[in-house]
């Protein structure tokens, strides 16, 4: 049997001289890769990125986003900056804090040329459930801005991560698109239970629990019904005082299997591309409040109309790179693969080998190398 035919990967490094800029190189990329050839004329374009927790420097510029937002403007599309509210409870939260955060970021109409839409809404709890019938995940909870878009692009910061090796353009798409109960189910392995001890009785958590599985007892704490329960996570995303606790899914293979599920739920049925940006590879994600020396040196861009045989080629470029000075890997090990030496209990290449067995691409790639 043949094997499968190869997808291509668009590159080029960071090298640059005067009429040739990294913006200027940007736009080549994005041209060769195939953006030009997307119909996107009268379409809203959900342009998926992660736009830094503040106190992070390590996020997409606004300048790399700003090429986008220009090229999808020229091919007649109505493209909005998006991404999902988070889980835990920082400064992006919900949609208040969140777009003051893109904002401080330097994610704004003037910066970029569009808006930012948070995708699930004000409290994170603005989702379509889509049906995708895979190994661990019957549906998908993605945010209704993305899961309504006409097509999507994902513009994302590689890096490491300490659950999941590294964030890629799957771990973008799938845990990026989730809303905060899609997050929880990705992450989480039981039904949630009450901290009594944190519940102030507020009731906000019964009244939000679609399968009424909540109830507010005599000592004024929430109780959650086994029997009903079906484990969304809406009393998690709700709460305000963190009395919903869970099981966190301490598996990295899993975990990476169900953002590859979420993320076919993105893709599935819609025009897409994707761009990967390879500069200050930090070894943690960008939802950290700050971000350690880069593992490698800046290693350039990449694009492909291929998520799976982005997220490859991507994670094999880093692992080629020599090790930067003074970073992690200095007390790690520099030697193979160099997200497992930063974050030894992960598994990266499952999440990639389940999203081509369920058909959301090919880790075979050609890289195809721009000047």
């Amino acid at each position: 049997m043949a094997a499968p035919k190869a997808s291509k990967v668009y590159f080029t490094d960071m090298r640059t001289c005067q009429g040739n800029d990294l913006l200027h190189k940007m736009e080549r990329l994005l041209r060769r890769a195939g953006l030009d050839r997307m119909d996107l004329d009268g379409k809203l374009v959900a342009i998926k990125l992660h736009m830094g927790e503040p106190g992070n420097l390590a996020y997409v510029r606004p300048s790399l986003a700003a090429v986008l937002v220009r090229m999808v403007k020229e091919k007649g599309g109505r493209p909005f900056l998006t991404d999902c509210n988070t889980l835990y409870m920082g400064r992006r939260a919900n949609a208040v804090d969140h777009l003051n955060s893109a904002m401080e970021n330097g994610f704004n109409r003037i910066a970029v040329g569009c808006d930012v839409i948070i995708a699930d809404g004000l409290r994170g709890n603005e989702h379509r459930e889509v049906l995708i019938e895979k190994e661990l995940c019957r549906t998908a909870k993605i945010g209704s801005a993305i899961a309504d878009a006409d097509a999507v692009i994902s513009l994302t910061h590689f890096k490491g991560h300490d659950l999941t090796g590294f964030g890629g353009t799957l771990k973008n798409l799938g845990m990026g698109s989730g809303s905060r109960c899609g997050k929880m189910e990705m992450h989480a392995s039981s039904k949630p239970t009450v901290d009594r001890r944190k519940c102030v009785g507020c009731g906000l958590c019964a009244r939000s629990c679609p399968e009424g599985a909540i109830a507010i007892d005599e000592k004024r704490k929430a109780v959650i019904d086994h029997g009903k329960c079906v484990g969304c996570g809406q009393c998690v995303a709700v709460c305000q005082h963190g009395a919903p606790e869970v099981e966190w899914e301490g598996s990295s293979e899993i975990v990476n299997k169900k953002i590859a599920e979420y993320a076919y739920a993105v893709l599935h049925d819609k025009p897409h591309f994707h761009v990967s940006v390879l500069m200050d590879i930090s070894p943690n994600c960008d939802c950290w409040t700050f971000n350690d020396v880069p593992i490698v040196p800046d290693i350039g861009f990449a694009a492909s109309r291929d998520p799976v045989a982005l997220d490859m080629a991507c994670a094999r470029l880093v692992n080629e790179a020599e090790a930067e000075r003074g970073s992690v890997l200095g007390t790690r090990g520099t030697e193979g693969d160099k997200f497992k030496a930063v974050h030894p209990a992960t598994d990266w290449m499952t999440g990639l080998e389940h999203a081509e067995r369920i058909g959301l691409g090919k880790r075979a790639y050609e890289l195809v190398r721009l000047k």
